[in-house]
């Protein structure tokens, strides 16, 4: 089955499940992270992409009282909830296309992306795109996450889904969320979406934490676009895939609160 089709449907009930559950539980750690690494540089333009339900752009209007802050996401819906949320003071949202961004020549000193490039069909185009609405001496500063042998609770998910679908299993976060971490293919794309300068890279592990295995399941089962797999696989297999998985979170990290290891890739570019 190509589940390629579901990769990138944020919709339905997803956008508030993932607000409320996954990014606490993933998201929250990595998005202060690069908001005080954009603080840093001072900037007075800042563009995000793929910035979802928002996890990002809350601590950018906070770390960045005076800047200017455009917030985009392709997917509509995540940007409603985003907005519906809200952050500490105004900002931008806009729908847009990472490979056709709206925006004029050097219109930006950041653009920052959380956990987003993995989801650009065309990674090259994006990079290019970005680089064509920075600044001269602006700055490209996203994160990936590592392998998904290095994060804990999307492992056990991803395996113990596999004995319900053994004829063909759903790989969503082993295809796209941990598809996208090897630095010399992150390096390339960069150099030949046009940026001249070496990226650098920094690998930042933290701590999941949840108050039971079952929200760590329905946060990554229904929350996510696994949630496309599994029902592509059959309308009535949700409920089974998220029992299986809160039974295999339950064996590993036991009852009650559960903590898991994660870890994430952080990417700079100077354009």
């Amino acid at each position: 089955m190509n589940d390629s089709a579901g990769d990138h449907g944020f919709a339905g009930s997803i956008p508030a499940l993932y607000d409320r559950l996954l990014v606490p539980l993933i998201f929250e750690p990595y998005a202060i992270d690069l908001a005080e690494r954009c603080a840093r540089l001072r900037p007075h333009d800042v563009l995000e992409l793929a910035a979802g339900t928002g996890a990002l752009t809350r601590h950018l209007a906070a770390t960045l009282p005076d800047a200017a802050i455009t917030a985009t996401d392709l997917n509509q819906a995540m940007l409603d909830r985003a907005a519906a949320v809200g952050t500490a003071r105004p900002v931008t949202w806009r729908q847009a296309d990472a490979m056709q961004l709206p925006f004029d020549d050097g219109a930006f000193d950041i653009v920052a992306i959380q956990f987003g490039v993995m989801f650009f069909p065309d990674r090259v185009s994006a990079d290019a795109e970005t680089r064509r609405v920075l600044r001269p001496g602006g700055t490209l500063l996203f994160n990936v996450w590592d392998d998904i042998a290095t994060n804990a609770f999307a492992a056990t998910v991803t395996e113990a889904l596999a004995p319900l679908f053994p004829d063909d299993p759903p790989r969503f976060f082993a295809r796209v969320p941990h598809g996208y971490h090897d630095q010399i293919v992150i390096a390339r794309d960069l150099a030949d979406g046009g940026f001249a300068t070496p990226a650098q890279f920094e690998t930042i592990t933290a701590r999941s934490r949840a108050d039971a295995a079952r929200t760590v399941a329905v946060a990554m089962c229904q929350g996510t676009p696994l949630r496309n797999d599994i029902v592509a696989r059959g309308a009535d297999q949700l409920d089974a895939a998220t029992d299986a998985a809160t039974e295999a979170l339950e064996a590993r990290f036991g009852r009650g609160a559960v903590d898991g290891k994660i870890c994430a890739i952080v990417v700079s570019v100077a354009r």
